[in-house]
């Protein structure tokens, strides 16, 4: 590892995290003016939508990543730049090849140092966050339907009116089919929390469909083994894109198993997976503005170029996701399509001033 390898990568790392810190703070503040909205309860407070707040900094910080990667590379170049460092690397034979080769290496090494954050930290903070918001306001995890949440498993459907924050359910209905979809089954049960690798449900009423008429009984307790699991409800506390992969991809086989839709999860696992190349088209797009002579000026404007290119960047990734559902777009299309865009715009700007 050369000296101006190292002199190059301290100057980026070191204007980048300062672009990290700033972008961090601005929209964890924008978070929190949010968050005031929700905080006029005795239970749910300013200081508690603090704390919320706070306690989704991660994941601030893992979607923010990549544009601080343009900015602070946009930064580190212009300042090089500007005491004609740039212009000394480049007279001493320093080539176009070599720096990208550089920035590829750097920001694959940040991209997937981020991955790990998304995978092991986010979904943790992310899970403590909502748990500790709904604690303090209704205390209840889903509720997506009038009717409460509903799942299926093999041919049982199950149909949850409360998931509180510690797993338990409340109000819980198992409708149980036949291979012919004819109802075989209905339980009630009044609760149910997991223990020892099952549900135990209290209060259940039963009711039992045969060829020649039904029974009914009531039980007080009743164990019910099931693949929807705690982590699998838990998926509801995590929003998709702060998933970690090995949750993503578990899920998406649950839900293809079980013929339901899980485009919206797909995108995000691909998503994810995609993450780590978006780091060094980001550098790649920075090393390109250092090529234009400082003596041309227009410093403040690069700088604004670059931040209005990261937020085109993420602002592009949520529109192709959501154009991607609405089109029935492959996955991978929807995740890579906007990487890949931006890595052709970078690779033929370096061509371009490569050239003159």
């Amino acid at each position: 590892m050369s000296i101006l390898f190292r002199y190059v990568i301290k100057e980026i790392l070191g204007a980048t995290l300062l672009a990290l810190l700033a972008l961090t703070a601005l929209f964890s503040f924008f978070d929190f003016i949010s968050e005031l909205s929700d905080a006029h309860t005795d239970s749910y407070t300013p200081l508690m939508a603090s704390l919320f707040v706070a306690m989704n900094v991660p994941a601030r910080l893992y979607e923010l990543v990549p544009l601080a990667l343009l900015v602070g590379g946009l930064f580190a170049w212009n300042r090089l730049a500007l005491a004609s460092e740039f212009t000394v690397m480049r007279a001493g034979g320093l080539a176009t090849a070599r720096l990208a080769t550089w920035m590829l290496g750097l920001g694959l090494s940040i991209g997937f140092a981020t991955l790990l954050l998304g995978e092991y930290v986010i979904p943790m903070a992310e899970r403590a966050a909502q748990q500790l918001k709904l604690r303090s306001t209704s205390g209840v995890v889903a509720q997506e339907f009038q009717t409460g949440l509903w799942a299926k498993d093999g041919r049982t459907f199950i149909n949850i009116r409360e998931l509180r924050p510690d797993a338990s359910l409340v109000d819980v209905r198992l409708f149980e089919f036949d291979t012919d979809f004819h109802l075989r089954a209905l339980r009630r049960a009044e609760s149910g929390e997991w223990r020892d690798g099952e549900w135990h449900l209290r209060g259940v009423t039963q009711t039992i469909i045969g060829e020649t008429g039904t029974r009914t009984s009531v039980l007080e307790t009743m164990t019910w083994a099931s693949a929807v699991t705690p982590d699998l409800l838990a998926v509801l506390m995590v929003a998709p894109e702060r998933m970690a992969i090995t949750t993503l991809s578990a899920y998406v086989d649950h839900l293809l198993e079980n013929h339901q839709d899980a485009e919206r999860y797909r995108l995000a696992l691909w998503g994810k997976l995609a993450y780590p190349v978006a780091a060094p088209v980001m550098l790649l797009l920075a090393l390109a503005f250092a090529f234009r002579p400082p003596r041309v000026g227009g410093a403040g404007g690069r700088l604004l170029s670059g931040i209005l290119l990261g937020l085109g960047f993420h602002l592009l990734n949520r529109m192709s996701a959501q154009v991607a559902q609405l089109q029935d777009w492959p996955a991978p299309v929807a995740a890579l399509a906007p990487i890949l865009a931006f890595s052709l715009a970078a690779g033929l700007t370096l061509w371009w001033m490569e050239r003159r």
